[in-house]
C-alpha cells in the first residue's frame, strides 16, 4: 500500500495526537478533579497532593496557568503540558500542585488581543478589573493559603503562553504572596513589574523564533524588572518557536531553583 504526501502526514499528526493524549491519561489520574465555587461562578481544576500526604504537615503551593488552547470546561486538557514535570519531581519536591482550567470563552488575563497580526499584538492596560477567571483563581488561592498545611513561605506560580500573561497577572495584584515565579513564552506590562521586581524571583523563558507571542514580549518584561531592580534569569531559546515550554521543562535546574525560594530566607 502506497500512502500520498499528505497522508502520510496526516497520521503523523493523529499519531501526535494520540501520543499528547496517552500523555495527559497517564498523569491526569494523579490529579484530583476539583471545582471552586464562588458565588454562581465556579472553577474547575485539578490538584496534585504529596504523597502520603499529612494534614498535620505543611507543604508548597504551586499555581501552574495553561495556555489559551487548553481552556475548556472539561477539567482535563489543562495537564497536557505541565502535570508530568511535577508528577515526576513529587518525590524529592513534595508540594501542593493547582492546574486551574480557564473557561473557552475567558482569559486569564485582561488584556486587548489583535490575533490580525503574526506575532500577535497585545496590550495590558493597568488599573482594570480582573477578568473573572483570573478572579476566581486569585480567590481560590486565597482559600488555599488559609489552609493549616500550607506553607504560605514558599507558595509558587508559574505559567506558559496565555498562563505566561497571567503570572505576570497574579504577580502585579498579589505580590506579596510568592516566593517565586516562571513565566513560559509570556507577555505583560514592563511598568507592573515595580510591584514585584525587587521580591519576588523569576525565570523567564522564549523562544527566539516564537511567531505567536514575539520574544521582545518577555524581553521588554526582563527590561522592567531590570529596571525596578530586579535580578532575572532569563532563557531564550535560539531555534524555538512558541513551544519553548519543551525546552523550559527540560531545564534540569527549574524545579530545584523554584523551590529553593522561600520568603522566609
Amino acid at each position: 500500500m502506497k500512502l500520498h504526501v499528505k497522508q502520510i502526514d496526516l497520521v503523523f499528526l493523529l499519531c501526535f495526537l494520540l501520543g499528547v493524549q496517552n500523555a495527559m491519561a497517564q498523569y491526569q489520574e494523579h490529579y484530583l478533579e476539583e471545582d471552586f465555587i464562588s458565588g454562581e461562578d465556579t472553577l474547575n481544576y485539578r490538584l496534585l497532593l504529596p504523597k502520603n500526604f499529612d494534614e498535620s504537615k505543611q507543604y508548597p503551593v504551586v499555581l501552574f496557568l495553561h495556555g489559551a488552547g487548553e481552556r475548556g470546561s472539561d477539567n482535563a486538557k489543562q495537564l497536557v503540558h505541565g502535570s508530568e514535570l511535577f508528577y515526576k519531581t513529587s518525590d524529592t519536591f513534595p508540594a501542593i500542585v493547582i492546574f486551574p482550567q480557564c473557561p473557552q470563552n475567558d482569559y486569564w488575563v485582561n488584556a486587548t488581543v489583535d490575533r490580525s497580526t503574526t506575532p500577535l499584538s497585545l496590550n495590558f492596560p493597568l488599573d482594570v478589573a480582573p477578568t473573572k477567571s483570573m478572579t476566581l483563581v486569585m480567590a481560590l488561592l486565597d482559600e488555599m493559603l488559609a489552609k493549616p498545611y500550607t506553607n504560605t513561605n514558599e507558595m509558587y506560580v508559574g505559567g506558559l503562553s496565555m498562563g505566561g500573561m497571567g503570572t505576570f497577572e497574579i504577580l502585579y495584584r498579589k505580590p506579596e504572596v510568592f516566593a517565586a515565579a516562571f513565566a513560559i513564552c509570556g507577555a505583560g506590562n514592563a511598568e507592573a513589574t515595580k510591584a514585584y521586581a525587587t521580591t519576588v524571583p523569576m525565570w523567564i523563558f522564549h523562544g527566539a523564533k516564537d511567531n505567536v507571542v514575539a520574544p521582545q514580549e518577555s524581553v521588554d518584561m526582563v527590561s522592567g524588572i531590570l529596571k525596578y531592580g530586579g535580578t532575572p534569569n532569563f532563557s531564550l531559546y535560539a531555534k524555538d518557536n512558541h513551544n519553548s515550554w519543551d525546552s523550559a521543562f527540560a531545564e534540569p535546574e527549574l524545579i530545584p531553583w523554584l523551590f529553593s525560594n522561600s520568603k522566609s530566607k
